[in-house]
């Protein structure tokens, strides 16, 4: 089971112009296609039961008089479907007649909403026709039943108290002070807006960053549906351009011409968490004052999602985005380097180089650092420390890579330093378990502070945000540095990062040693190798990194359960891993994660790269003693395997 997602559909009827009987055909036709897919929101166009283009017919009673009757239709057709539905009419309400939208489902009217910008320019007067919203909630009687009437109308899902809906209509969106920002204060998390704007050159351009702009502005859902083709009469062409947009998201559209329909699931849980974490919103019963609540009744339960759940959250999909995020990266890297460099007036850098990932990119952005402050190359010292698992590969990619960079290289074989620190404790060499490998880490941390002091350096760390997740990482040895310049990285984008520089550089040996460290498996490189080859493989031992940077994602930057995770990496993953590993890493993620919280607790500075950080100075605050049981225990009650996609 999915939680927290609503499946929505906008759409365009295929409308004959003052057709009433037709129109409701077309909608009904749509009702049944959205119920058949599972749909619990469908939008439609504004004044689609009589088409936006009817002009002075507006103004007659057999108009008005039919167009009551097709919505009374399509309420009673409704009881048919778990489906709520939003369509667009003309209300005559005593000496008045409003363009509003009827929001409508299993039977029911809920009630109705009418706009409150009227256009007056160009082709739109509709100030000849309509009136705006008048103030506060009333009622409309509709065939014996008092129907609330009124723009501050909150309809609320009982099944999913989630999924709040408000409504406004075309112009609205495109004031100084659109309606849907008093609604999303009041709570509101998806908003519908029933439109009916012609297309010019432009456009539909413009409408897709408004329409998305006012999803992240409102931390919203957002379901626009436009005026199909079918209204195209006279002096005006009319697209069908539907969106579907959360949080500054376009998650489907129907671009115009098309087929006019678009559909998505949009994730409440995340908008909720992200409005909570905001002083922006006020508490939702002071800024609904004045609102009347609706409530209706449907089923939005969802087994899997229409929506691409990104396998890769980290890494930018697209290579262009991919490339620019890349060297942004590298950029801020180097550019909070070279103020701690600049601010300390140390003479060197020092890094320690293993000829791995994260030690390269470390390296990497501390050339460009010392560079931006225009000082030489060999003022970055990279010290390489062989010991009892390091493999010739790495020993010399460290090597060849300090010499493709032009950086000062120091071998420090540390292997007879460690033998005697592990004779000094009466540990057996030949016992090589966690103390064997740890003294490794922390005489390497020992001889860079060291070397530090003697050179008036500053120690660069090199451990990424992947490893501080999983507390991978030896407390006071490689967990320890003066900056940490890889802290805000998770290891999937490391990967792609070094790559990038690979393909940019415009050097053939560094980018063939980059190339080479690239296609080396992850190793910390603690036990002696076997047959010359890494032994000690990380994600072996703790995991895919790829897993747990999903992982990572959904449970710190949107606060997801344990079991949504697990839903989410089925859908992301299927094919890739079995339920039952996706599961085993989690639980192995859950665990790592708050266990090794002591670790994070201490960490030296470093940039905050992304919207997910471990800081324990910026956006991750954790009490190192808290326990994990109650996610355990909402992992091992997911069902025993991930819906499929």
């Amino acid at each position: 089971m999915l939680d927290g997602f609503v499946r929505a559909a906008a759409a365009a009827p295929a409308v004959r112009v003052a057709d009433c009987a037709l129109n409701a055909e077309e909608i009904r036709r749509l009702m049944e296609r959205a119920a058949r897919e599972g749909v619990s929101f469908l939008c439609l166009p504004e004044l689609c039961l009589t088409g936006y283009t009817c002009g002075d017919l507006f103004r007659q009673e057999t108009l008005l008089g039919a167009a009551r009757a097709a919505l009374g239709a399509l309420v009673r057709a409704s009881a048919a479907h778990n489906l709520l539905v939003a369509a667009g009419l003309p209300l005559a309400q005593g000496d008045k007649l409003y363009n509003a939208a009827a929001v409508f489902g299993r039977g029911r009217l809920l009630g109705f909403v009418p706009k409150t910008h009227l256009p007056n320019y160009g082709e739109f007067y509709e100030l000849r026709h309509f009136s705006p919203a008048p103030d506060g909630v009333g009622t409309i009687d509709f065939d014996g039943q008092a129907v609330p009437f009124g723009t501050s109308l909150l309809f609320v899902c009982e099944a999913q108290p989630a999924f709040r809906l408000a409504v406004e209509l075309c112009e609205d969106l495109w004031t100084p002070s659109p309606p849907s920002v008093r609604h999303a204060l009041a709570g509101a998390t998806v908003l519908a807006n029933l439109s009916a704007g012609d297309e010019t050159i432009g456009k539909a351009a413009y409408r897709r960053a408004l329409v998305a702009g006012q999803s992240a502005r409102l931390v919203c859902g957002y379901v626009y549906a436009g005026a199909g083709r079918g209204e195209s009469t006279t002096d005006m062409v009319f697209a069908g351009h539907q969106l579907i947009c959360e949080n500054g998201v376009t998650l489907a559209e129907a671009p115009p011409f098309a087929d006019g329909w678009a559909l998505s699931e949009i994730d409440l849980s995340a908008l909720l968490h992200d409005r909570r974490r905001m002083n922006t919103f006020p508490a939702t019963a002071t800024a609904a004052a004045g609102y009347v609540t609706v409530p209706f009744s449907l089923d939005t339960s969802l087994s899997s999602l229409t929506r691409a759940v990104d396998p890769r959250p980290f890494v930018p999909a697209d290579t262009r985005e991919k490339r620019a995020r890349c060297e942004e990266i590298l950029t801020m890297q180097a550019t909070g380097l070279a103020t701690r460099l600049a601010h300390t007036g140390v003479r060197a850098a020092l890094i320690g180089v293993s000829g791995g990932l994260d030690s390269c990119l470390a390296l990497l952005s501390t050339v460009r650092a010392v560079a931006a402050l225009a000082r030489p190359l060999p003022d970055v010292l990279a010290v390489t420390m062989p010991c009892f698992g390091t493999t010739a590969r790495t020993r010399q990619n460290a090597h060849r890579l300090c010499e493709a960079l032009g950086v000062t290289c120091r071998e420090i074989d540390i292997s007879e330093s460690v033998r005697r620190h592990l004779r000094d404790i009466g540990h057996p060499e030949d016992a090589r378990d966690v103390v064997y490998e740890n003294a490794q880490a922390r005489v390497r941390t020992l001889v860079l502070m060291d070397l530090a002091n003697q050179v008036s350096g500053l120690v660069v760390g090199t451990g990424d945000l992947s490893e501080l997740a999983l507390g991978w990482a030896t407390y006071n040895g490689d967990h320890m540095s003066m900056y940490g310049v890889n802290a805000g990285v998770p290891k999937t984008l490391v990967r792609h990062i070094v790559g990038h520089v690979a393909d940019t550089c415009g050097d053939s040996a560094l980018a063939a040693v980059l190339r080479d460290i690239l296609a080396t498996p992850v190793s910390p490189e603690l036990l002696p190798p076997e047959d010359g080859a890494i032994s000690q493989q990380t994600e072996a031992l703790v995991g895919p990194y790829e897993l747990h940077d999903f992982f990572l994602y959904h449970i710190v930057r949107w606060g997801r359960a344990p079991r949504a995770v697990l839903a989410l990496a089925g859908t992301a993953f299927a094919g890739v891993y079995a339920p039952d590993e996706i599961r085993a890493w989690l639980r192995v993620f859950c665990r790592r994660f708050f266990a090794q919280q002591f670790k994070r607790s201490c960490l030296p500075d470093g940039p905050k790269i992304g919207s997910v950080t471990l800081s324990p100075r910026g956006d991750w605050r954790m009490p190192s003693d808290a326990v994990c049981d109650a996610w355990l225990a909402d992992l091992e009650a997911a069902p025993e395997a991930p819906p499929a996609p």
